[in-house]
This record gives structure tokens, C-alpha cells and sequence, in this order.
């Protein structure tokens, strides 16, 4: 039961298990809802107790879209806590009529920004737009409470200004905060086997920092620690925890090895994280079902780790590392954070430009480069477990772990990197607010993302993977707006050239 119905939460899960040979099964498309508009959490409920569930090894659940209908939803009033209590029971019924199943369920703590969008088309009369997002995430962004006189003051100034909307954005926090402490309580009563609550886009100061001690401390009461954990990241969860269920199929508990690019890197803190880096990064690693080892000898997957900031000279020792581990058959996976600093340029590309030209990018068994640590770290790890489970089963599928990297390289770099920055340059430039196109302008958007996208997707197959050839490639913009794209990818095995 996926987060939503965006590529990174619906589409990659899915690919994931292609790759792994373990199918993963979905509801219905349209139960899932899109972007404003909220899913049908009865209706998939029905369908996860339906039989066509019978005889699945795991399942795994977004708790989100179980209460609410989606991320989205999540952080809007509406449904009440009473309601996502009773889904959050029938969750425990499903789980108690599927015994032999692995149940785990994700949720998010809600993170300090409402969804920003214009006040305009489906978003006409929204709960908050434009300028009142900006204002509930100025006062959610202060210390809790305000510890200086200038925040105090800014703290009342914006109380005044937002009135009874700060009170319903409190109203949810509060809300959302009861269904997480009772998904604690359902994983308690073992009505889940594992739970992650993820912290969703927030840093180091703000209103989020009560809601996850609290979540900690009863987590602790319920002695729950080895099987329950508050963490940084939303989007990646679903794919980490289908990691830990393709593990387990195959009784394998990967060990992993850390290689950042720089000595002081661990330190280093996503500023939509509470934690630094290298927490954040041992806590997916234990959501994936993995153990961290500190000899990369020891290691099953070796994961790589690149920070803004590298010395020339470190990034050198850090890709000859690397490229020395391919050479050697080791299992490797990238990640690439260097996005969390600035906007994308010479720094961001470095790095994919030197897989590319050193025939590193088609051999390495992950890559991601693209939003917080939490969602980059957790997809590359996901997708080397991935293709872990699937060899040592022998059921891995090469095709479709190169349609998975493929889609990684074209969207992670090519998009982030070329494509998106025009559409957004272009649209700004008329004056239209790229978090919500209404339909004639989403439509000249998605066609512009496809005229541009598709020349780069075939030439970064052509660089990486030249034994294949396109056998379809779709380029939309799930949601009508530009922070994202999904890439269909489909390959075919070039057939060789008979000898002249």
C-alpha cells in the first residue's frame, strides 16, 4: 500500500521487485488518488483483505494512505483520529488472518510545511496556500517554544496574522501525532511486525522535535526498540522496507559498509533533517534489514556516499575506490548528496559524468542523487538489496535492474539537472507558480519535459547500457506540477551483428 501514487513511492517499489524476482502487487491505480486529490483508504482496505492477497510472503503499508489517503492528505484536517484508529485496527485484523505474512507499516510525522500550492484551480479554497504556507512554516520552523524576545515577537506577530488557520495546521499536527502514537500501540500488541515512522522534510529546530521525543519515549515504554523506529525520510520507506521483506524471502541479512567522500563527512546534516547524515544512514540500514560493518571486506554492499564540498583530491580517492570495488565484483551503490548544497551546476554532474566515462555506471548495483539524504540513501540501498536477494534466490532479473538504473540516471541526473531548470525558468518567467499547473499549462509543461528528456534518456543508454535498446520510452509529469517526472522505461537486448 504505497505512500501515494507518485514514480518514487508507486513506481519503483514495484521495479524493485522486478528485479529481485518477488513480485510486488498493488491496489488499483485509481484507489490511490493524485496529488490533491486523496485516495480511497476503505476501498484499498478491502482489496488488502481481499483474495488476491491470499498467500503473499509480506505486505507492507503506508500508514499515511491507510488514515488518510495519501502524503498529501496527511496534512490537511478532515479525517479524524477516531478514524484512522478503526483503519489502524482493521490493519491488525488483516495481519491476524495472514499469519505466515512479514507485516510492516510506515507512517511520517508531519513535516513543518504544509503543501504549497497557489490558491487557484483544485487548490481554490484550499486549507492554505501561497503565502499562508510560507507563514505556517515560519512559525513551525521557530524554536519550541521561541527562546529569544525576537522570536517571541515573531512568534505573535505571526499568531495574530494566521488566526484560526495556525490553529487548524496545530489542530493536525495534534491529530496526526495521536494516529502515529497508536500505530506504536498497534505494532505493541504485534498487530505490525515492524514500524518506521519517518520525519518528513524537517531540520534540527521546530515543532516537529516534540512530536518525535514523545513517539521515542512511548516507543521505548512499549519496548519496542528492536522493533519500531523514529527516523528521518518519508518518500524512500516503502522501497526500504520491501528491501527487508526481499531479504528475508531469502534469510539473507545484508551487511553493509560505508564509504564517504570526504574524512568529516558523517557529520555533515541535511537541513530537512533532525539528525546528521551518518544517523540517518544507520537507521535505514536497519530498516532495510541490514547490519552496518566497519570492514568494507565484511561488507555485502558497499555503499558510497558523496557530500558537497569534497576536496578535489578526496574526490579522486573516493571514485578510484570506487571503480577499484566494481573491478572487483563487489556490490556497490552510490549515493550522490551533492544537491543538498546549492543548485545544480559543474558539482552536482561531476561525479555521474565520472561513472559514466569510466564505464562505472552500468556495473555499480545502485544509484540515486536526487531530494534529502533520507529518500537517496534509502533508494540506492533498497535497489542494491534488491538485486542482492534476486541472485542469491536466482530469480535477479539484469534487465530489469538496468530499466531501474536507467530510470534513476535519466530522472536523478538528467531531468534534476537539464530539464527541469527550463521548465521552471520558462514558467516563472510568465509568472505561473510551477508547484500547481492548471490543465492547458500542465499539458505544454509535460510536452516541453518530453521534448527535452527524451533526446538525453537515449543518449544515457546509448553511454551505460549500449547491450540494450529502447523498447519504449514514456516521459510524463504524474502530478500537474514540475518537481517530478516519471520515465516508463522498457529495454531489449540488442541482437548482435552477424560477422562481415
Amino acid at each position: 500500500m504505497p505512500l501515494d501514487d507518485r514514480p518514487v513511492t508507486y513506481q519503483l517499489p514495484v521495479m524493485l521487485g522486478a528485479i529481485a524476482g518477488q513480485p510486488v502487487l498493488t491496489p488499483p491505480r485509481a484507489l490511490l488518488g493524485n496529488y490533491l486529490t486523496p485516495g480511497n483508504p476503505d476501498a484499498i482496505l478491502r482489496w488488502l483483505a481481499s483474495p488476491q492477497t491470499q498467500g503473499v510472503s509480506a505486505i507492507v503499508v503506508s500508514t499515511d494512505m491507510l488514515v488518510y489517503g495519501g502524503l498529501v492528505a496527511s496534512r490537511i484536517p478532515g479525517v479524524w483520529a477516531i478514524d484512522g484508529f478503526a483503519r489502524l485496527r482493521a490493519l491488525a485484523a488483516i495481519r491476524a488472518a495472514r499469519p505466515a505474512a512479514f507485516v510492516a507499516a510506515f507512517g511520517t510525522i508531519m513535516r513543518l510545511a504544509p503543501t504549497g500550492v497557489p490558491d487557484l484551480g483544485p487548490a481554490k479554497g484550499y486549507y492554505a496556500t501561497g503565502a499562508t504556507v510560507d507563514a505556517l512554516q515560519q512559525y513551525a520552523n521557530l524554536p519550541d517554544p521561541p527562546q529569544t524576545p525576537e522570536q517571541r515577537g515573531v512568534a505573535t506577530q505571526l499568531r495574530e496574522r494566521l488566526g484560526a488557520t495556525l490553529q487548524a495546521y496545530l489542530d493536525t499536527r495534534a491529530r496526526n501525532l495521536e494516529v502515529d502514537d497508536y500505530a506504536l500501540l498497534i505494532a505493541a500488541e504485534g498487530g505490525v511486525d515492524r514500524l518506521v515512522l519517518g520525519q518528513d522534510d524537517a531540520g534540527p529546530t521546530g515543532l516537529h522535535l516534540r512530536d518525535v521525543a514523545e513517539l521515542q519515549a512511548r516507543a521505548r515504554r512499549f519496548g519496542l526498540e528492536e522493533r519500531a523506529s523514529i527516523e528521518p525520510g518519508a518518500d524512500e520507506l516503502g522501497m526500504v522496507l520491501l528491501a527487508q521483506a526481499f531479504a528475508r524471502n531469502v534469510r539473507w541479512t545484508p551487511a553493509i559498509a560505508v564509504a564517504y567522500s570526504r574524512p568529516d563527512a558523517a557529520a555533515f546534516n541535511d537541513q530537512l533533517e533532525f539528525v546528521p547524515i551518518d544517523t540517518t544512514i544507520g537507521h535505514i540500514i536497519g530498516a532495510c534489514g541490514g547490519r552496518r560493518v566497519t570492514v568494507p571486506a565484511q561488507a555485502d554492499v558497499l555503499l558510497y556516499v558523496r557530500v558537497p564540498g569534497t576536496s578535489e583530491a578526496d574526490e579522486r580517492r573516493f571514485e578510484d575506490a570506487l571503480a577499484a570495488d566494481v573491478a572487483a565484483g563487489r556490490s556497490v551503490a552510490v549515493a550522490d548528496l551533492t544537491f543538498l548544497r546549492g543548485e545544480p551546476g559543474p558539482e552536482q554532474r561531476a561525479l555521474t559524468d565520472v561513472l559514466i566515462a569510466r564505464g562505472l555506471a552500468g556495473r555499480i548495483d545502485a544509484y540515486a542523487s536526487w531530494n534529502t539524504n533520507a529518500n537517496t540513501v534509502g533508494t540506492a540501498l533498497a535497489t542494491a538489496i534488491a538485486a542482492g536477494a534476486g541472485r542469491r534466490a536466482g530469480r535477479y532479473d539484469a534487465r530489469a535492474h538496468a530499466q531501474f538504473l536507467l530510470d534513476r540516471y535519466i530522472d536523478d541526473y538528467a531531468f534534476h539537472q537539464f530539464v527541469r531548470p527550463v521548465l521552471n525558468t520558462e514558467l516563472r518567467a510568465r509568472g505561473i507558480d510551477t508547484t500547481l499547473l492548471l490543465p492547458e499549462v500542465a499539458s505544454e509543461a509535460a510536452h516541453d519535459n518530453r521534448a527535452l528528456l527524451w533526446p538525453l534518456g537515449l543518449d544515457l543508454l546509448a553511454a551505460i547500457y549500449p547491450q540494450y535498446r529502447d523498447a519504449g520510452l514514456t516521459i510524463t509529469l504524474p502530478w500537474d506540477r514540475t518537481f517530478e517526472t516519471q520515465i516508463d522505461v522498457r529495454l531489449k537486448p540488442r541482437v548482435p551483428l552477424p560477422p562481415a
